[in-house]
């Protein structure tokens, strides 16, 4: 809210009427003394109430003071049964003056409070409206994330499904060797395309800088067959190898090796 909205919002008149809560009339105090404007406003419309108070003040009956007197001797003689002396010995008394109350439900006044309550009400309602929708983003990135989640992992069971079926797949079983009885892992050896694809979920998380490697042995001979890297799709194919006679795999550093480091052998399997 701006300067002239705030001012205009009838918080000043709300004020000098009385009609402010404690917090509405600190909140003013405050800002009159940091916004010249709004203390400029405020003493504007102060005295603009004073005036149309004084403009509108009733000069009483020159005998209202005597009918006044009398009204109060009748009364206390009747009910206290004391004599009150002559109205000449009662205190003078001052000029009276009746002053209009202002309506506290004129127009302008009213216009003023009812824009301020639909100014906040709009706020509070720009904030919900929000914060739902910050909300149901979250939720929808949550279901999203979940879903793609659950189509990747049901895209590999599919293709372990397809090559389980592949009568031209062979399936290798490599186990864990001395120290890594616990590892495991698969190669699939598809004999027509001569594609080795590997699965090894079950092996340790490699130390940082280093990846498993993945050998084929033929005639003796260690064949590399590709690298293993944890965040590309275990079912793409390695390597292409024409003749094995087992798999094995070892943990070599990042981008692997020429020969395998025998003594980081994880897992080996016979075809």
């Amino acid at each position: 809210m701006n300067t002239k909205e705030y001012i205009s919002s009838g918080i000043i008149e709300s004020y000098i009427l009385g009609h402010a809560s404690p917090e509405e009339a600190g909140i003013l105090e405050c800002v009159m003394k940091n916004n010249a404007e709004v203390k400029e406003a405020f003493e504007e419309a102060q005295k603009t109430l004073e005036d149309l108070a004084t403009a509108q003040a009733i000069t009483p009956p020159s005998d209202l003071k005597a009918k006044i007197w009398n009204k109060i001797q009748k009364e206390q003689s009747s009910e206290e049964g004391i004599h009150v002396g002559s109205i000449e010995e009662a205190p003078v008394m001052k000029p009276l003056e009746v002053n209009v109350e202002i309506k506290r439900n004129n127009n302008w006044k009213t216009l003023g409070i009812a824009a301020s309550v639909l100014f906040l009400v709009s706020i509070a309602g720009n904030l919900f409206w929000l914060n739902k929708q910050t909300e149901n983003q979250k939720e929808i990135a949550q279901m999203n994330s979940e879903k793609k989640s659950q189509d990747v992992a049901m895209q590999k069971m599919n293709q372990k499904m397809a090559m389980f079926s592949n009568p031209d797949m062979q399936m290798v079983m490599l186990k864990g060797v001395e120290k890594h009885q616990d590892a495991k892992a698969m190669v699939f050896w598809d004999k027509k395309t001569k594609e080795v694809y590997l699965n090894a979920e079950n092996l340790p998380k490699a130390p940082e800088g280093m990846q498993y490697q993945l050998w084929a042995i033929a005639d003796g001979k260690p064949v590399n067959a590709g690298m293993y890297s944890e965040n590309k799709d275990s079912l793409v194919a390695l390597a292409s190898i024409s003749k094995a006679q087992a798999f094995a795999i070892t943990l070599e550093k990042e981008g692997g090796s020429s020969v395998p480091t025998m003594e980081n052998m994880f897992v080996m399997g016979e075809i």
